[in-house]
């Protein structure tokens, strides 16, 4: 009897950790479905999930607020660019805001994992995720940023991906997520995503 009751207790030990420890590495269906609706609404310019309503205009962009929000985010908007050279849009997602550098270091590391480990459908149902090299935050250095790319091949896409930004201001921290074209004078790979 007592093989059998310690028995049990070890297995709900460890299906309880088993189970805590999936939660805090993959990211919920929510997360990704908002994640894939962000990604295939990029090649209609982000209109489909765009409030028409102008939320800001500052100079070379205006905001505009969006229908779809991802989990664990606490602002999300459009950006439109209207100047010569960028015409493009982006989508931003803010996930930190505070003074606590450890706190946002732990969202920054989080989103990234989230982005990474989502799992989306592409328009034909193949898998499609985000792939790339994660930047390790350095507490003497005011901002990270990990780029991450999408794992497809298509000329609407071939510049399309992720950034995930750390960055210091004079109010404390600040972690956003990014989704845009890369331009070719930015720094780092344009083309092909790590696999």
């Amino acid at each position: 009897m007592k093989k059998i009751t310690l028995s049990l207790i070890a297995f709900l030990f460890y299906s309880i950790s088993y189970s805590q420890f999936i939660k805090t590495v993959l990211p919920t269906p929510q997360f990704a479905n908002a994640l894939e609706k962000i990604v295939l609404d990029f090649r209609f310019g982000y209109h489909t999930i765009q409030i028409d309503s102008t939320m800001l205009t500052q100079g070379e962009y205006d905001t505009y607020n969006t229908t779809v929000s991802l989990p664990g985010s606490t602002d999300n908007e459009i950006m439109r660019f209207h100047s010569k050279k960028d015409s493009t849009a982006a989508f931003q997602a803010v996930f930190y805001e505070g003074d606590d550098y450890d706190e946002a270091v732990k969202a920054y590391k989080n989103c990234v994992l989230m982005i990474r480990k989502s799992r989306m459908k592409w328009f034909d149902n193949r898998p499609l995720t985000f792939s790339g090299k994660d930047v390790d935050p350095d507490p003497s250095v005011s901002f990270a940023t990990s780029t991450l790319l999408l794992n497809v091949y298509d000329k609407r896409y071939e510049n399309f991906c992720a950034e995930i930004n750390l960055q210091r201001y004079l109010t404390g921290w600040q972690v956003m997520a990014s989704f845009h074209t890369r331009h070719s004078d930015m720094e780092g790979p344009t083309k092909e995503p790590e696999y």
